[in-house]
C-alpha cells in the first residue's frame, strides 16, 4: 500500500469534501489514493448514494481500479489510468445533489483530450449543496478567470425528497489553468437575483423572499440597483414543490459573490429572503471577493494553476481547510493564509502548472 497517498476522510469537515477532492486530484495527477474514515463525522458514515455515484463516474472517466466502492464503505482505494472525455450519464434515483457530482468531475474533464457532456438526474436545489443557479451565476464567472469554459443547462428542476431534476453540463478541455488574482473588491455596483417557486406552493412565498431581500439591500445601499425577479418553474420543468432565492453582487473589478437559500419544510419566504440578503450584505460591507461557498471550490484550481493565485475571502470554512489539506497532500503545494481586517483572509498558492497530457 506504500504507493498510495493516504487521505484521512475524518479531517475537519469530515464529510464528502475530502473524498471528492482526493479522487479528483488522484485522476488529474495520476496518483493512486487511499481514503480512510470516509465521512466519519456524519450521522451515517461511509459512502452515501450521492458519493457512490461520483466515485463510479470518476472510475469510468479514468478507467480506474477501485476497491471499496460500495454503499456505506468507510475505506476506498482508487488507482486511475487515462482520462477519457466523452458523454456520461448518471441517474441518482434520489435527490442527491447534481452540483456536487459536477464539482467532483469538472476539474478532471478539463484535462481530457476532447469535449465532454455530463447528463445527471437528481436534485438541483437541495440543502447542504450549491444550488444549480449558484453554479451558473457565481461559479461560472469565477472559473472563467482560470480559463475554464462550461455551459450548464437545467432541463428539469428537482427538490428534496424526490429529486427528478436533470441537468446537462458541456465542458471544453484546456491546456492549463491560469493563475488568478481575486483580491481587489473595487466598488460595489449592484445586486441581482431571482426568487423562484414550483409545484403547488403559492406565489406569495416568492414575493415574500423578494420583498425581504430588496428591503435589506435598499436599507443599506439606497442608491444602488437591486433587481430581484420572481418566477414560477412551469409544471413541465418542475413537478414537485420547491422554493428558494439566489442573489449576486457585482463590483467594478468584476468580482461576483453570491448567496443562495433553498426552502425546506414550513417555508417562510420572509426568513429565506432575509437570510440570503444579510449574508450577501456581509460580503459587500467587508469587501469580500470570494464568498463563503466559493472558497473551497477554488482550492483545486489554485493548486493546479500556472503561477501564484490569490483570493480574498472571509473566515476560512472547515470545507476550505479540508480542501487545502487534501491539495497539499496530493499535489505537494503550500497554501499561505494571511489574516486581515474585518474578518478578511488572503489565501495564496503557487500552483504546480499542471499540463493537459492529451492536448
Amino acid at each position: 500500500m506504500s504507493c498510495f497517498v493516504e487521505i484521512d476522510g475524518s479531517y475537519l469537515e469530515g464529510g464528502g469534501q475530502a473524498l471528492r477532492n482526493a479522487l479528483t486530484l488522484s485522476v488529474i495527477l495520476n496518483r493512486p489514493v487511499r481514503v480512510v474514515k470516509i465521512r466519519a463525522n456524519r450521522p451515517k458514515p461511509g459512502l452515501s448514494h450521492q458519493h457512490l455515484h461520483g466515485v463510479n463516474l470518476l472510475r469510468d472517466i479514468s478507467n480506474a481500479e477501485v476497491n471499496g466502492n460500495t454503499l456505506h464503505s468507510t475505506e476506498l482505494t482508487f488507482t486511475p489510468r487515462t482520462i477519457a472525455g466523452t458523454m456520461y450519464k448518471v441517474d441518482t434515483r434520489t435527490a442527491a445533489s447534481i452540483t456536487l457530482i459536477y464539482q467532483m468531475v469538472m476539474p478532471v474533464l478539463l484535462f481530457s483530450g476532447t469535449s465532454s457532456r455530463i447528463d445527471v438526474t437528481g436534485g438541483t436545489n437541495v440543502s447542504f449543496a450549491p444550488q444549480v443557479e449558484y453554479m451558473q451565476q457565481v461559479l461560472q464567472p469565477n472559473l472563467k478567470r482560470f480559463g475554464v469554459s462550461f455551459d450548464l443547462k437545467v432541463l428539469h428542476h428537482g427538490f428534496y425528497p424526490r429529486g427528478n431534476g436533470r441537468c446537462m453540463l458541456d465542458l471544453e478541455p484546456l491546456r492549463s489553468l491560469n493563475a488568478v488574482q481575486l483580491n481587489d473588491f473595487g466598488q460595489f455596483r449592484s445586486v441581482k437575483g431571482a426568487a423562484y417557486y414550483a409545484g403547488r406552493l403559492p406565489k406569495c412565498i416568492a414575493f415574500d423572499m423578494q420583498h425581504s431581500a430588496e428591503r435589506e439591500i435598499h436599507r443599506l445601499w439606497p442608491d444602488h440597483e437591486c433587481n430581484i425577479q420572481v418566477f414560477k418553474h412551469p409544471p413541465d420543468r418542475a413537478r414537485d414543490n420547491g422554493a428558494g432565492i439566489i442573489l449576486t453582487a457585482l463590483t467594478s473589478t468584476g468580482c461576483v459573490v453570491g448567496a443562495a437559500t433553498v426552502g425546506e419544510k414550513n417555508i417562510d419566504g420572509h426568513l429565506i429572503g432575509s437570510n440570503a440578503s444579510c449574508e450577501l450584505a456581509g460580503y459587500i460591507k467587508n469587501e469580500i471577493c470570494v464568498d463563503t461557498h466559493m472558497q473551497d471550490q477554488l482550492i483545486i484550481y489554485m493548486a493546479l494553476a500556472s503561477g501564484c493565485s490569490r483570493i480574498r475571502a472571509g473566515a476560512l470554512t472547515k470545507h476550505t481547510r479540508t480542501a487545502i489539506y487534501v491539495a497539499e497532500q496530493m499535489a505537494g503545494v503550500k497554501f499561505i493564509i494571511e489574516y486581515g481586517n474585518f474578518g478578511q483572509t488572503l489565501i495564496s498558492c503557487e500552483g504546480i502548472g499542471q499540463r493537459n497530457a492529451y492536448m
